[in-house]
C-alpha cells in the first residue's frame, strides 16, 4: 500500500515495476513529450509506446529504444502520428494515452510552470508589475506546452505578462490556426506548406483544439522563425554562454526584436521590463549530434 508520506523512490521498487508493467502508455510525439513519457514509464515499469512522425531525430529514437521503450515510426507528419498512437493506445483496457493535442491533465501540468518561474522571479529581486512588465518568448508545436505555460503566467501576473509564441516558417500551425478563425480545421499543407523543419519537437501542421482555443484568448503575438537562424542562434548561444541547445528551443532567442509593433502599439515602456526565452531541450543530444548542430550554425554565420 502507498502512503502520501512515502518517499516518491518507492515508486522504482520491483513492487511497484511488476504492478505497473500489467499497463501500458502510448504518447504520439516528434520531440522532447516522447522522450520523457518514453523514458520515465519505460524506468517505471509501464508497456510504453511512443509514436514519431518522419521528423523525429534519429537520436531521439535511439535513446528511447535503449530507456526500453517501443518507438513507433510513421511516414507521415505529427497528426498521423498521434492519431494512430491514440487509437491503437484507448483499444487497450489498461491503456492510457498522454494526449498533446487534447490532454487537460497534460495542459495543466505544464501551467505549473509558472509557479516555479514566479519562484525564480523572487528570488532573483525581478519585479513583474505595471512599471516592470514581464515578456516571455515560447516554441510552439501543437500549442499544448505554450498554451499550458501561458495560462500559468497568466494567472499568477495577469496582464503584466506578454506572452508571444515561436514557429517555424515551415510549420507554423498555430498562427495559421488563429489568424484564419479555423483552428484545429486547418493544416499548414492547406496553403501549401510542406510542413518540413529541422526544428523536430515543433513539426505540427495541425493545431491543438484543446489549447488553441485558449490562446486565443491569452496569446499575445506570434512569430516565425528560419530554420537557419535557428542553428546560427545555436551556435552563437554556445560561444557566448555556454549553454547547447537543440534547434527547436532556440526560436524564443530573437524574441526581443520581434516584438517592435506589439510595443508600439500598445504603447508600452519596456525600460524595465524582463525578457525569458523559453527554452528547452539539449541536454540528452548526444555529443556527435550536437556538434553537428554548432558545426552547422558556425557555417551560417
Amino acid at each position: 500500500m502507498l502512503h502520501i508520506n512515502d518517499d516518491y523512490d518507492i515508486f522504482s521498487s520491483e513492487r511497484f515495476k511488476t504492478f505497473f508493467s500489467q499497463y501500458s502508455i502510448g504518447v504520439g510525439s516528434t520531440g522532447n513529450l516522447g522522450l520523457s513519457i518514453g523514458i520515465i514509464s519505460a524506468k517505471l515499469g509501464f508497456n510504453v509506446s511512443v509514436y514519431m512522425s518522419i521528423d523525429a531525430k534519429q537520436w531521439k529514437k535511439d535513446l528511447l529504444r535503449e530507456k526500453g521503450a517501443q518507438v513507433l515510426e510513421f511516414e507521415g507528419d505529427f497528426s498521423e502520428a498521434i492519431s494512430a498512437g491514440r487509437e491503437k493506445t484507448i483499444a487497450d483496457s489498461k491503456g492510457y494515452f498522454v494526449d498533446d493535442e487534447n490532454s487537460r491533465h497534460l495542459f495543466l501540468g505544464y501551467s505549473t510552470a509558472a509557479l516555479r518561474l514566479e519562484k525564480q522571479l523572487k528570488q532573483e529581486n525581478i519585479l513583474v508589475d505595471v512599471d516592470h512588465p514581464l515578456f516571455v518568448y515560447l516554441p510552439c508545436g501543437v500549442g499544448g506546452s505554450p498554451g499550458g505555460i501561458t495560462f500559468g503566467l497568466k494567472q499568477v501576473f495577469g496582464d503584466h505578462v506578454h506572452c508571444f509564441y515561436a514557429e517555424p516558417t515551415h510549420s507554423p500551425s498555430v498562427l495559421l490556426g488563429l489568424a484564419t478563425g479555423k483552428m484545429e480545421h486547418v493544416s499548414v499543407q492547406d496553403i501549401g506548406i510542406d510542413n518540413q523543419t529541422e526544428a523536430d519537437g515543433l513539426a505540427v501542421g495541425r493545431p491543438s483544439h484543446f489549447a488553441t482555443g485558449i490562446s486565443n484568448q491569452l496569446v499575445s503575438g506570434i512569430y516565425t522563425i528560419e530554420d537557419d537562424e535557428l542553428y546560427r542562434l545555436l551556435a552563437q548561444l554556445a560561444d557566448s554562454e555556454g549553454i547547447y541547445l537543440e534547434p527547436s528551443a532556440t526560436a524564443g532567442l530573437t524574441g526581443p526584436e520581434q516584438i517592435t509593433p506589439y510595443i508600439r502599439k500598445r504603447n508600452i515602456d519596456i525600460s524595465n521590463a524582463t525578457h525569458i526565452a523559453w527554452s528547452t531541450g539539449g541536454s540528452l543530444v548526444p555529443e556527435e549530434d550536437m556538434q553537428m548542430f554548432y558545426n552547422k550554425g558556425k557555417r551560417l554565420k
